[in-house]
């Protein structure tokens, strides 16, 4: 009896090893992100370009991921985009579970210093891939006087600006600088649709930093009926829909100008990046930067974008993180005339 009751309690204790190693063995088979939720973090307000690119985005990144986890968009605007990468540098965990589509003029703050609330280094964030580089651009209400970059420079021009580390200021105040136009900032807009709000109801002129997608698919009758007239696109060469139209760096007079004026046009490559925190573990960074890459070619994503009027020119990681690294290396004397062109934006 005591034999039988002994035989009896060593299947069960093998039966529950088992049992315990086949749970274990079926965990490791189970993809990392399976039954979790990653929050996508996006830099800007609800309703614009950024916005609208990163939910597309969301909906169909998670079908390539392994586990198909959910993926939840949070909106956490301010500080000129900088609230959003600190949060993401410094609060997200780093098995990829919280990741970031922000807006990369968090790479000027850095570079120059024109902010104290950087809590970050842009070259060590993990750079997962870029949906899209579209230039940007500078215009003004269709039913201003002013007809060019050079009208510009002879009569102030009412800018509409949200933060202070926006492009929305930046570019009308190195302008002011380098090229000695007339661009007043009206800043304090809570997001860039309510500049654009404000520009139709007349209470400001213009603004900048509104790249050619987002135009293209918030507000195609401006486009369709002229309502806007630009003055100048922002980026590294020209938009081949608008080959006549110069770059922003095109309008500086010397070379050291050009220069000036490139710095702040470089971080448009970067276009429309997803990035996740420093340290992310390697094995979660490779599996993002895999499946972000194939999501951005997949017919699903690619026609609700063409519906959405929505460009997808994807950018892969590591070119990301290149142009990233060239751009916080930039030479010291180039820094200080940025700073001094930008002083009183800072006041």
């Amino acid at each position: 009896m005591m034999g039988r009751f002994r035989l009896g309690a060593a299947l069960f204790a093998l039966a529950a090893g088992l049992d315990a190693a086949s749970t274990a063995a079926f965990a490791q088979q189970q993809p990392f992100f399976a039954g979790k939720t990653i929050q996508l973090i996006v830099s800007t307000g609800t309703g614009g370009g950024q916005d609208a690119n990163a939910r597309l985005v969301a909906r169909h990144w998670t079908n390539h991921i392994a586990g198909r986890p959910t993926i939840v968009v949070k909106n956490m605007p301010g500080a000129g985009h900088l609230r959003a990468a600190n949060y993401i540098a410094n609060q997200a965990p780093k098995d990829g579970t919280m990741i970031g589509a922000i807006v990369p003029a968090f790479l000027l703050a850095q570079v120059l210093e024109s902010s104290k609330g950087i809590q970050f280094d842009a070259a060590k964030l993990a750079w997962i891939g870029s949906s899209a580089a579209i230039n940007s651009t500078v215009y003004v209400w269709g039913k201003t006087q002013v007809q060019s970059m050079e009208d510009a420079t002879r009569q102030q021009v009412l800018m509409g600006a949200t933060g202070a580390g926006s492009y929305t200021q930046i570019y009308p105040h190195i302008l002011n600088a380098i090229i000695g136009s007339k661009f007043k900032v009206i800043a304090g807009y809570a997001t860039t649709n309510d500049v654009n709000l404000a520009m139709e109801r007349g209470e400001v002129q213009g603004r900048a930093g509104n790249n050619f997608n987002s135009i293209r698919m918030e507000n195609p009758d401006w486009l369709r009926e002229g309502k806007i007239r630009f003055l100048a696109q922002v980026g590294l060469k020209r938009d081949a829909d608008y080959p006549d139209l110069p770059l922003m760096h095109e309008f500086g007079k010397t070379d050291d100008d050009k220069r000036l004026l490139r710095l702040f046009s470089a971080d448009i490559a970067v276009g429309r990046p997803f990035i996740g925190p420093p340290g992310m573990a390697s094995e979660r960074l490779e599996e993002l930067q895999r499946s972000f890459e194939e999501a951005m070619a997949d017919p699903a994503l690619l026609k609700e974008a063409q519906d959405m009027h929505i460009d997808i020119a994807p950018v892969k990681g590591e070119e990301l993180q290149a142009i990233v690294s060239d751009i916080v290396s930039t030479p010291a004397d180039v820094v200080t005339r940025a700073r001094q062109a930008l002083s009183d934006l800072e006041k």
